[in-house]
């Protein structure tokens, strides 16, 4: 039978009573009582042994070093030994969680903090040491007030209403706009959770921006429409001024027109799946349209060179191709002088391939390149609705030629004229 350890050391201990008792009874007392001194001095070197065993373990406690005891303590260091050994894993399991779990919040891409009583931090991802300027390293268990002295930051943790973000300007990271929320749980314990909003709010502006430069293009025209239409309803007018009034009306009208189509076109490529990467374009071809357009639109007054130094095609959407370019071109007439040149050029190298169109024409200040493809961006309004222009052609180059893979290149001085270069991966050459 298996006892209990305690019922079999109080066995043992019985037992040297019994042989003590037998030797007083066959013997003498005083064997008797050396008897049981003597073997209860015995159990108690065994048991200060297993005890000593015991406590040399437990300073440093560890599943690699196995405890074993003997006799009655076997079954105690057993189970003290299990215990121990299923402890560590489970501490084992638990600090990997953590660090799974870390290691997830480090990968956010919004800033998370955990803050304690007194604002002081207790964790923080990379992304809010980024946005904040703070140090995972140095400054846990630092109050958050102290770092960050940002004034709306410390008015917002001040009042304590948090139903709505904060928005303010990051000061160490490139003057981003961050949305801060503070979020409660836990036992005074706040998660605050810092978003960058900087491209949502530049959306936002565009959008904005886009809304207001349409309306304000077609308002024109309108206008101009609406007081013809006035004009042409209250006074009897002649027929050679009833022809001029319409011929303007026309016009308005073809502008209004042209700006919806593009808007159109524009809107049909945000939507349209990735062009192909099996259709041939043959240029050849398309750059004897797109010269024999210039030469059209020119009317002879520009001297116009077709330069093909190579017979590649490209792959991809033959209309937004042909759109792309075809806007480069025109543009180049539209903005070079009578009596200037226009030279187009088709080149191919190991890299991929090289669209250019340059002219002589008025040129372009180089504070106004990096907005060249905004819609309805315009150098000289004035002079851009002259020259019949809407604002979306470059958008529309921008656009299509991002669908290809391939980048534009702008290159220009005021009175020395421009180079408009759009670059096509090899991936997109068909040679």
């Amino acid at each position: 039978m298996n006892f209990h350890p305690v019922v079999r050391a109080l066995g043992y201990t019985l037992l040297t009573l019994a042989i003590a008792a037998v030797v007083w009874l066959f013997g003498s007392a005083h064997a008797a009582w050396a008897t049981l001194v003597l073997g209860l001095l015995l159990q108690l070197a065994y048991h200060l042994r297993q005890w000593i065993a015991l406590e040399r373990w437990a300073r440093n406690p560890s599943p690699a070093t196995e405890l074993v005891g003997s006799g009655v303590w076997s079954e105690p260091f057993a189970h003290l030994y299990r215990h121990e050994r299923d402890l560590r894993r489970q501490i084992a399991y638990w600090q990997e969680e953590l660090a799974r779990f870390g290691a997830a919040g480090q990968a956010l891409t919004v800033g998370a903090i955990i803050v304690g009583e007194g604002w002081r931090i207790e964790w923080c991802n990379r992304m809010a040491e980024q946005q904040l300027g703070l140090n995972q390293q140095t400054d846990i268990g630092e109050p958050i007030t102290h770092l960050v002295r940002q004034p709306l930051f410390l008015n917002y943790l001040t009042a304590g209403d948090f139903a709505a973000p904060l928005q303010m300007r990051s000061e160490r990271a490139g003057d981003a706009l961050l949305s801060v929320h503070v979020i409660a749980y836990g036992k005074k314990r706040q998660l605050i959770q810092i978003t960058d909003i900087t491209q949502t709010e530049r959306v936002d502006q565009m959008r904005r921006d886009f809304v207001a430069n349409v309306s304000h293009e077609l308002r024109t025209p309108l206008t101009v429409l609406h007081g013809f239409i006035e004009t042409l309803r209250e006074l009897d007018l002649n027929p050679e001024e009833r022809n001029h009034y319409l011929g303007i009306m026309a016009e308005q009208s073809d502008r209004m027109q042209r700006i919806v189509q593009e808007l159109l076109l524009l809107s049909t490529m945000e939507a349209a799946p990735p062009p192909p990467t099996d259709e041939r374009i043959n240029m050849t071809s398309l750059l004897d349209k797109l010269r024999r357009d210039a030469e059209a639109l020119s009317n002879g007054q520009h001297q116009v060179e077709l330069i093909q130094g190579c017979h590649a095609d490209l792959f991809g959407s033959e209309g937004e191709i042909t759109s792309a370019l075809s806007n480069l071109v025109s543009n180049a007439v539209r903005y070079t002088p009578a009596g200037g040149s226009i030279r187009i050029h088709w080149s191919s190298s190991a890299e991929g391939a090289e669209f250019a169109v340059e002219d002589t024409g008025i040129g372009i200040d180089p504070a106004h390149i990096p907005r060249l493809t905004e819609r309805f961006y315009r150098v000289d309004r004035g002079r851009s609705r002259e020259s019949g222009g809407t604002g979306l052609g470059l958008a529309i180059v921008k656009h299509a030629i991002t669908r290809h893979q391939a980048s534009l290149h702008i290159h220009s001085k005021p009175g020395q004229g421009s180079c408009f270069a759009v670059r096509f991966p090899a991936a997109r050459v068909a040679l």
